[in-house]
């Protein structure tokens, strides 16, 4: 393990006290500067966190603003500024630092500069991201290869290159990180050795404004990346796929199906998975390795293998692996079977495309909880989906009303209810896939959580716990 150096002068201010804030301050700490950590709020978790922080000789601040004067009271020798996710790239008081020469970055950045040379895996889309995280981590640590997964998902890449800086084993072999364009706005000097990209669909235009903003912040993390995976199968993606010289393509179809501007490296026929090499087709892989429904789940399983391929595996010992995978926590989670009708949980899907991607992976008919804090975006393919496989929709949380009305100006014929949470849900959603003989019932929500929860993970927990209850 390394000594600490000396510590440094100039002050770094970390904005928001939060998980991630408070891995960038701890690791920047360690590695020699003077760190101080500001955030808006003051309760009683803050302070707790605050304490902690404290403790290890880091300055924390409660109750202060994001403004000019605020940060001005930080002293003539801040000289550079940090943000968590949560604060918005452009903000005005960020802004103005940046004009007066103060460097701003994102929170992953300490995690990149501390974790060289290690190759990072950045993994973003819109949809499908934390699966194929989930995947590409499972894979190579299942042959042996230490690669642990952070970012947007589990630990924060700070907290995780801390963590392992303090080992005895020291940093890992991979990084695979998860990344969100909140994350990668603020992080352009971060440059992955495998930049993969899941799918696009318009989400958190609130925040980037269009989705012309919003894909050029994905593609940039690309643009960075030495090597560059795409999904052919997605229509933004495709549609761009000129742009794209020298990318690495997977389909989860025949690659007879792709326009002639797409030669995939990867593919699926007749069952099996093909890999393109030396201008030839060779047969990989089981394509039914995965036991996870849906096509967009052999779209993940593909750009997992693209990765595994760049990390030196091969087709059986992907496979082996694959068949071992037992799926990601909130994404088309197999909850339980009660009565013959199962039970999943989707809490991962925030907005339409996720919830139309988990309605249409499952066998129908379908009972569907949707609702909680609704975000924008184009409602006409998800209501097209419910339309065909559920028979019963149960609404709750804030989204509720809004929610019925989109479905009732549809013609949705099957039946709605409405409730306050998932607590009059669930119960309500039983009764009524019992009455109608569904299949399933699938909580996959169409919307971000926070009008009732604190993440989409609390959400599908509670889901999770009510629908155990069930049994007894």
């Amino acid at each position: 393990m390394s000594t600490t150096p000396l510590r440094r002068e100039g002050l770094t201010a970390v904005v928001g006290i939060g998980r991630s804030g408070s891995g960038a301050a701890r690791l920047l700490h360690r590695e020699g500067h003077r760190v101080c950590v500001i955030d808006s709020a003051d309760d009683a978790e803050q302070r707790r966190r605050a304490e902690q922080l404290r403790q290890l000789g880091i300055e924390a601040r409660l109750g202060i603003p994001l403004e000019a004067k605020a940060l001005d009271s930080l002293g003539p020798q801040l000289e550079r500024l940090i943000l968590s996710p949560g604060i918005r790239w452009d903000h005005p008081a960020v802004e103005d630092l940046r004009r007066r020469g103060v460097r701003v970055d994102g929170e992953l950045v300490p995690a990149w500069e501390a974790s060289r040379p290690v190759p990072w895996i950045g993994i973003t889309g819109t949809n499908g991201k934390t699966t194929v995280t989930h995947l590409v981590h499972h894979l190579l640590n299942s042959n042996g290869i230490d690669a642990p997964m952070a970012g947007n998902v589990g630990l924060s890449a700070a907290e995780l290159v801390l963590e392992r800086l303090s080992a005895p084993e020291g940093l890992p072999q991979w990084m695979v990180v998860e990344l969100s364009s909140y994350q990668i706005e603020a992080a352009q000097v971060v440059a992955p050795r495998v930049g993969l990209w899941t799918t696009l669909t318009p989400d958190h235009l609130e925040r980037h404004g269009s989705l012309e903003a919003y894909r050029a912040i994905k593609r940039s993390l690309l643009e960075h990346s030495a090597v560059r995976l795409l999904n052919a199968d997605d229509p933004d993606l495709r549609r761009h796929a000129d742009s794209w010289p020298g990318a690495h393509w997977v389909s989860a179809g025949p690659r007879q199906a792709l326009p002639p501007s797409i030669q995939p490296l990867l593919w699926i026929e007749r069952g099996r998975i093909w890999q393109e090499r030396g201008g030839h087709a060779h047969d990989l892989m089981d394509a039914t390795c995965l036991q996870m429904p849906g096509q967009h789940n052999l779209q993940n399983m593909l750009l997992a293998a693209a990765v595994g391929l760049e990390a030196g595996l091969d087709g059986p010992s992907m496979e082996r692996a694959f068949r071992l995978f037992q799926g990601v926590p909130h994404r088309l989670e197999r909850i339980e079977v009660l009565e013959g009708i199962t039970y999943y949980n989707d809490s991962k899907a925030t907005n339409y495309d996720a919830a139309v991607v988990a309605v249409r992976a499952l066998e129908g008919p379908l009972v569907v909880l949707a609702g909680g804090q609704a975000k924008l975006g184009e409602a006409r393919q998800w209501l097209d989906a419910l339309r065909q496989k559920a028979l019963a929709v149960v609404l709750f949380g804030a989204a509720r009303e809004r929610f019925g009305t989109l479905l009732q100006q549809a013609g949705f014929a099957g039946v709605v209810h409405h409730c306050e949470g998932l607590e009059d849900a669930v119960p309500l959603a039983r009764q009524a896939a019992e009455s109608l003989a569904c299949r399933a019932v699938l909580l996959s929500p169409a919307c971000a959580s926070f009008d009732q929860y604190s993440d989409f993970e609390a959400r599908g927990n509670h889901f999770r716990e009510l629908v155990l209850n069930l049994k007894t």
